[in-house]
């Protein structure tokens, strides 16, 4: 069974495409993010939460409350806001660590 992971934001780094090297299961959404988008990508069924989009950051704490057993990455320059940091498994940025390295821990 491989890992499902939704990528939600731009993805100028190519976070998407690495886990998508990796044979994980990718579905994207962008824009203005609500419950029911998530919930169409498949938030319940999936393994990973990657944002790219740190505006997007109060769907970290809806995607938690639908999924208790995903792993929450942001990975992205920006800092991600106080409120959603206890809730994040992960906060990398692009600059430091590229994405193939990044889609191969997090399937590893």
């Amino acid at each position: 069974m491989s890992l499902r992971a939704i990528v939600a934001g731009p993805d100028e780094d190519g976070i998407g495409d690495a886990l998508e090297a990796e044979n994980v299961d990718v579905a994207r959404v962008n824009g203005v993010l609500s419950r029911p988008t998530l919930e169409e990508a498949g938030v319940l069924e999936a393994d990973l939460y990657v944002l790219t989009d740190v505006d997007q950051a109060t769907t970290i704490p809806i995607v938690c409350d639908l999924n208790d057993d995903i792993r929450t990455v942001a990975y992205g320059d920006r800092t991600v806001p106080e409120f959603v940091r206890g809730q994040l498994d992960l906060a990398l940025d692009p600059q430091l660590m590229d994405a193939t390295l990044v889609a191969e821990e997090l399937v590893g």
